[in-house]
């Protein structure tokens, strides 16, 4: 573990607090992406484990084998724990933390009516593992929570025996499992050198370095790093718009940034703007954050207000290129989730994108490999959701491509332009080869070019 500043980390050692012994007996409370893939990672690692969840179905469910997300690794490493032994699913919280040496709090974190992160079910769970909790247990936040919700865990927990350490998670949806295994950093925020030293311990045998930094630096690394990010995104959908209009190529003119190492290329790619579970959360949480204590943060809400006009563009761009407004059109859509690899809906510009189309008068008909056709969620209502990437095809005036799923380049695009009516397929995030939609004979255009 890198060395502390003994500045940010003060030296207490204590008799009462007992040295970690490795393996370790891990409990996990909650098992949504972050809960389910700590879990797991842990007990492929070689850790014991036990995830706790108050849904008792979804527990079941977990004890057969059953991975209630699309994750790639997951279901193996599920499989594999529940085989060892060494990863165990109960709804029984207070058992489940008596054994552990660390206890790691994976709770939602929704954002508020202000922007500002909702960390009510993180207090409330520390509050009420409080007595069962045993003596010299570190409590860890691995939910991504405001600076200063350290300190407000362990004044909820209320003992002086029980450490609360910051190890915030950077795992992409997709990538989840990869990512906690190889992770470009692994960040532990602690008020003692001896608690962070116990966190950090956990990841022996994982290659990554690791951060040691006091628990408001960990929290706001979490936040920094995403909203840099959706920066980056913003930024070159910003420029894609502007290619359009100097008749250049975004590809070619991000690509040509990205070359500079000190921007890298990593999320300079035209699309219909971010979304998923972090990036729209965490940049409105750093501005109320900002707020709080007298700051403005202006590229943030610089960030957060260029996403949200730029999907609103596409879905100008889309009426554009269809050359009429889309009022009683059906539109075909593929993709709807936030991106590739996953079955997550939230904040998705795709669907967001597919809303606005919809709102104008447009019958949407989606299909997404990642979603069942039967799915029932809310989202979803007012969308025909297809079983098949063809059947949004039928009779549609445009095809509008709105999530990065490697099989709609592999489409066959005869049987697409045997099956629209208008020859028309619009790439919102430029995946498709251009010359062999032209070779079926569909006209196309794209985000950017």
């Amino acid at each position: 573990m890198t060395t502390p500043s003994p500045r940010t980390l003060p030296e207490r050692r204590s008799a009462e607090r007992p040295v970690l012994e490795l393996p370790a007996t891990i409990a996990v409370v909650g098992t949504g992406y972050v809960g389910l893939t700590t879990g797991a990672g842990f007990a492929l690692l070689g850790h014991r484990v036990t995830c706790v969840d108050v849904d008792h179905a979804k527990v079941e469910a977990l004890r057969a084998g059953e991975c209630p997300i699309l994750e790639a690794g997951l279901p193996e490493a599920l499989e594999e724990g529940n085989d060892t032994g060494r990863l165990r699913f109960t709804t029984d919280a207070a058992a489940a933390v008596a054994d552990a040496e660390v206890v790691f709090l994976c709770l939602p974190t929704p954002e508020g009516a202000d922007g500002s992160a909702d960390v009510s079910a993180v207090l409330d769970a520390a509050a009420a593992l409080s007595p069962s909790l045993r003596r010299g247990t570190v409590v860890v936040t691995k939910s991504t929570v405001p600076v200063g919700t350290a300190q407000r865990v362990t004044a909820a927990i209320g003992r002086d025996d029980i450490d609360v350490v910051s190890n915030p998670e950077f795992l992409r949806e997709g990538t989840a499992l990869a990512d906690f295994l190889a992770p470009d950093r692994i960040v532990v925020g602690a008020a003692r050198v001896e608690a962070g030293r116990r966190v950090a311990d956990l990841y022996r045998g994982v290659d990554a370095p690791v951060v040691a930094c006091g628990t408001s630096a960990a929290e706001t690394i979490k936040y920094a790093s995403n909203a840099f990010l959706a920066t980056k995104v913003a930024f070159a959908n910003s420029i894609a718009e502007l290619c359009e209009a100097v008749d250049a190529d975004a590809l070619e003119v991000l690509a040509g940034v990205g070359m500079d190492p000190r921007i890298g290329s990593q999320f300079l790619k035209p699309g219909p703007g971010y979304g998923g579970s972090c990036f729209g959360k965490d940049t409105k949480a750093l501005v109320a954050m900002g707020r709080s204590v007298g700051l403005d943060m202006p590229i943030v809400e610089a960030t957060i207000a260029s996403n949200s006009s730029h999907m609103a563009w596409v879905a100008d761009r889309v009426e554009q290129f269809v050359g009429r407004p889309v009022a009683g059109l059906r539109i075909g859509v593929w993709g709807l989730t936030f991106k590739a690899g996953t079955d997550d809906l939230r904040d998705s510009p795709a669907l967001h994108v597919a809303d606005l189309l919809r709102a104008r008068g447009a019958e949407i008909a989606a299909y997404d490999p990642g979603l069942r056709p039967t799915s029932r969620d809310r989202r979803l209502e007012g969308l025909e959701l297809c079983a098949n990437l063809y059947n949004p095809c039928i009779g549609a005036s445009a095809l509008v491509v709105l999530t990065e799923w490697p099989c709609f380049a592999e489409a066959d695009f005869d049987k697409v332009a045997e099956l629209m009516s208008m020859p028309k397929v619009f790439d919102a995030r430029r995946v498709l080869d251009p010359a062999v939609v032209a070779a079926a004979g569909l006209e196309s255009a794209a985000v950017g070019r």
